[in-house]
């Protein structure tokens, strides 16, 4: 017989139908008569009940239905009499496929912390916590693709190997196949690339846009969204080794365009989730809700988890310059009172702390910042008229401050060429992303949304190794 996933049995209303239900047992609880068994498949977060007549069973059969166990259990459907769901299955016949010994399984009916979590993250999508995040991921997925798809746009897959340092940071995963221990040598003592499998030195990307560039100078409107390294020895809440980009690139865009496709993407991937995740929301706002109260006063979320999707979506995010931003924060009574840790002036990177002042306490609404000091962003942005500026923007969010980061890039081929020698970048090494501004040059945008940040902030997750099935970070690799 089929298997009927739970999500749909839950649903079902055939009351007396034969059915077949497989699963991983949740818990076990009854008495001489009768044993309740808890059965969840990973389709919903909610589990259905199996009731098994004590006396039609082998006694030895049941005491291996225990937690986690596997098993496939034939049943008919019946009307619930408990308060907790709308129906149950009565039990005919129950075959294990996988017994978990109950003295070494690590998942018992107990509170685990997420630390400890990631130490078995082979087993953690199974708790209640991780399947929520792991559908939800799912819905932001499908949900990235359906949007660009229906706006026109192609789905290109840009080199996870490149040759090109598209931040410019020098934060790279080196990928080599010449011999760590005797690799070739030039004349002058350094390692001879030109004799690796490229003949060139290679690297895990940063990111897609250079190449997402080019796709969108034939195509128009181009996106990527595939995996992105960097090799960071940061062991912050924030940061991952290994993280998935969403990269859309427009020609014929110029900076407000950019920020409006921005803005509408974004509420579209939170209504997305908010209309197809209300469970795993649920579950997850309560496991908010619950840990805040653990929390002093001044550390709790002042929403909830569904009022902060909410917000976002339902509030036109408020525009303004990086200029009138520090000239707000300057002024600010949390400036005067030195609540700020990091300094703000004109010319600094604005820490987290500064932006979330912004969304949370000024203007009390998603906030996008536009024309940035050209000297603390990348070299391919659109350098404004005054010379001082660049035609980036940044969209800030509750609770987690910048979630996208984009520009109008620059189009005109010597103000490019200029820009990469004041910053020290070879014009050699991306002759090929030049040859777009002088074969047929346009103006064109695109920014960049880190998939694990959106993630962290549909789910309300507080750190970003739980928002990925297996985390890559300094020292760690393991899974």
């Amino acid at each position: 017989m089929k298997r009927t996933p739970v999500a749909e049995l839950l649903q079902s209303k055939e009351f007396g139908k034969e059915i077949q239900v497989k699963g991983w047992v949740k818990t076990k609880r009854g008495n001489k008569n009768v044993a309740f068994i808890a059965i969840n498949d990973g389709s919903t977060i909610h589990n259905i009940q199996v009731v098994a007549d004590v006396a039609t069973f082998d006694e030895e059969l049941l005491k291996k239905v225990n937690t986690g166990a596997c098993v496939a259990i034939l049943g008919t459907l019946a009307a619930s009499q408990g308060k907790e769901q709308a129906v149950e299955v009565i039990a005919k016949i129950i075959e294990i496929y996988g017994i978990a010994d109950p003295e070494s399984y690590p998942l018992q009916k107990k509170a685990h912390s997420l630390e400890f979590l990631r130490e078995i993250a082979h087993l953690r999508p199974r708790t209640n916590t991780f399947g929520a995040v792991l559908r939800i991921r799912h819905a932001l997925a499908f949900a990235v693709h359906n949007y660009f798809n229906s706006h026109g746009f192609f789905y290109l897959h840009t080199p996870i190997i490149t040759a090109s340092d598209a931040e410019g940071a020098g934060e790279m995963f080196h990928v080599s196949t010449l011999d760590p221990k005797n690799p070739p040598l030039t004349a002058e003592g350094e390692i001879n690339y030109e004799e690796d499998f490229f003949g060139r030195q290679t690297n895990l990307t940063v990111s897609g846009q250079l190449e997402g560039e080019l796709g969108a100078m034939a195509l128009s409107q181009i996106y990527t969204f595939g995996p992105t390294f960097r090799a960071e020895n940061s062991n912050t809440t924030r940061h991952l080794a290994e993280f998935w980009m969403i990269e859309p690139e427009m020609a014929f865009y110029e900076l407000a365009d950019n920020m409006n496709l921005a803005e509408d993407f974004l509420k579209y991937l939170i209504n997305y989730a908010l209309t197809n995740c209300a469970d795993d929301l649920k579950f997850l706002e309560q496991r908010g809700i619950d840990d805040d109260k653990t929390k002093k006063a001044e550390d709790r979320n002042e929403m909830t988890l569904i009022e902060r999707l909410k917000f976002v979506v339902e509030n036109k995010f408020e525009r303004l310059t990086y200029t009138e931003a520090v000239e707000i924060l300057v002024n600010s009574n949390h400036y005067k009172k030195k609540k700020f840790e990091y300094p703000v002036s004109w010319g600094t990177d604005l820490q987290s702390e500064h932006e979330r002042y912004l969304v949370e306490k000024h203007f009390k609404k998603p906030v996008i910042l536009s024309n940035y000091p050209k000297h603390i962003k990348a070299f391919y942005m659109k350098q404004n008229p005054d010379n001082q500026t660049v035609a980036a923007m940044d969209i800030l969010f509750p609770g987690i401050g910048e979630i996208v980061g984009g520009s109008q890039r620059e189009e005109n081929y010597e103000k490019l060429l200029t820009r990469m020698e004041e910053m020290g970048i070879h014009a050699k090494d991306l002759w090929w992303y030049l040859d777009t501004r002088k074969f047929g040059t346009a103006p064109h945008s695109g920014f960049g949304l880190g998939f694990e940040r959106l993630v962290l902030f549909v789910t309300g997750m507080t750190n970003i190794r739980d928002v990925i099935p297996f985390p890559r970070t300094p020292k760690s690799a393991d899974f």
